[in-house]
């Protein structure tokens, strides 16, 4: 059950919870790395959290892009064999992982450009490692499935780069295909992806293919929308390491980036790729509609530890970037972080 409120012309849904899906959903994660120019955090990661935590839980899934394996062996990376300032590698320790799951996450995404930084050894440490945990990834061949309230819940990855645990963004034809043949056996289908360019001159989304250091990152308009088309409920992007406006499209959420959330150490944060958010979101679990969201604005300080911002920063950003980009998103950020569909 739900209810409309009129809010200055605008329609606002409150929703009661038995009748509803609560997302929790955050940006790039990358909690510090022993690969090459790797730093780790002060006190072994243990306060990575803290400032955030009780704005994770409480939901009944929390999902977070996991940009890189969890990994412990001493063996080279991707990039042994190249100067260019351009290369990054991830690996962060695996006792890190413990971190992730007392801070409450459930799913997270392994469908980036930095999940095969150690190869398919790191990328089965970080499987095994989750498992362990009791935490689901999802990319490619990892669906993630939950029954939550009676429901069942899948959530799939896409990137710009194709593996078994990323399927391609770029092919959407395929993507469709895909997310229709998930929706024949699930009641909600949520789709992660990794693309677009990256930073401060990436801020706004285009109806284009994107180019970045000479790949094709995609057209996340045209795939977003597209997945949608064929059932999805939920669109969530990351990879651009900052923020990118909301839209609601048929009813349904897309976040064209959550930006970044916690990296530590070697990610750019000047500007607006230090400036991100937390977004809570309620779906209708009959039908996968948009029902309420919110912006919760963070920052990342002392290397990439992210706080709460009080000057919220990421909301007057995110309204900006979705009132005023040049299309029509359907959506309006209110001055406390509120999402709204317009009509």
């Amino acid at each position: 059950m739900f209810f409309l409120v009129l809010i200055a012309g605008l329609v606002y849904q409150k929703s009661y919870a038995g009748d509803v899906l609560s997302v929790v959903a955050v940006g790039d994660i990358m909690m510090g790395s022993l690969g090459q120019k790797g730093r780790l955090p002060p006190d072994d990661g243990q306060h990575l959290f803290d400032d955030i935590a009780a704005s994770l839980k409480d939901r009944d899934l929390t999902f977070g892009n996991l940009e890189g394996p969890l990994y412990d062996e001493r063996v080279p990376g991707k990039c042994l064999d190249t100067k260019s300032p351009w290369y990054f590698e991830f690996k962060t320790p695996v006792r890190y992982g413990l971190f992730l799951k007392q801070a409450g996450f459930t799913v997270l995404n392994i469908a980036n450009n930095h999940t095969l930084d150690f190869g398919m050894e790191g990328l089965r440490s970080t499987l095994e490692t989750l498992d362990a945990l009791g935490i689901k990834p999802l990319g490619g061949q990892a669906v993630a499935e939950l029954l939550i309230k009676g429901k069942k819940i899948a959530l799939i990855g896409f990137s710009y780069r194709s593996s078994l645990y990323s399927w391609s963004l770029l092919e959407i034809d395929k993507a469709k295909e895909m997310v229709a043949k998930i929706k024949e056996t699930h009641d909600l289908v949520i789709v992660s992806f990794h693309g677009g360019a990256e930073g401060r001159t990436a801020l706004q989304v285009v109806n284009e293919n994107e180019i970045f250091l000479d790949e094709d990152r995609g057209n996340v308009m045209l795939f977003s929308r597209s997945v949608i088309d064929a059932g999805a409920d939920l669109v969530l992007g990351h990879g651009p390491h900052v923020l990118r406006a909301v839209e609601i499209y048929k009813g349904k959420l897309i976040a064209y980036s959550l930006g970044n959330f916690l990296t530590y150490g070697l990610f750019n944060l000047r500007g607006p790729n230090g400036i991100g958010g937390i977004l809570k979101v309620n779906l209708d679990l009959k039908n996968g509609q948009f029902l309420e969201g919110r912006l919760i604005p963070i920052k990342l300080v002392n290397g990439g530890i992210p706080v709460l911002d009080s000057q919220k920063e990421g909301i007057h950003l995110l309204k900006e970037l979705t009132q005023k980009n040049g299309y029509d998103f359907n959506a309006q950020i209110l001055d406390e972080g509120e999402i709204i569909r317009i009509r």
